[in-house]
């Protein structure tokens, strides 16, 4: 088993993989700023449960209820996180578009310090790995 087979390096990979799809979607939002008609698109947002899907137990984490007072783990839920979905925006141009340059320029930055700081917490979790498995 390699390192990055860890749950939490597959985690963070799935994480980076997501944020590269949304820079995909907010670019192509961009692109289309001027098309007649386009609705902006965003993906739905990544959650921790559908990483977890301890509701079919096929997830990395199983959570285990071993006392009567533990809290049940039904409610969680796997859900598939790559649907592109339709962004509500109230802001429209007279001939149907809905894309605001501005408010797309800041949900690229944000994707992109998102990404960054996953990045950065993978190759750090990697380093703090590598270094005690040396001693």
């Amino acid at each position: 088993m390699a390192l990055t087979d860890l749950p939490m390096f597959q985690a963070l990979r799935q994480k980076m993989q997501w944020h590269q799809q949304r820079q995909g979607v907010l670019a192509e939002n961009v692109a289309n700023a001027d098309t007649p008609g386009y609705r902006a698109q965003e993906l739905k947002d990544l959650s921790f449960s559908s990483m977890v899907a301890a509701e079919q137990g096929s997830g990395p984490v199983r959570p285990v209820v071993t006392s009567a007072g533990h809290i049940s783990t039904g409610g969680i839920s796997g859900v598939s996180s790559t649907k592109v979905s339709k962004a509500s925006s109230f802001e429209r141009t007279p001939d149907g578009n809905s894309v605001v340059l501005e408010e797309q320029m800041m949900k690229i930055a944000q994707n992109q310090i998102d990404y960054q700081t996953a990045t950065s917490l993978y190759s750090r979790s990697l380093g703090m790995l590598k270094t005690a498995l040396r001693k």
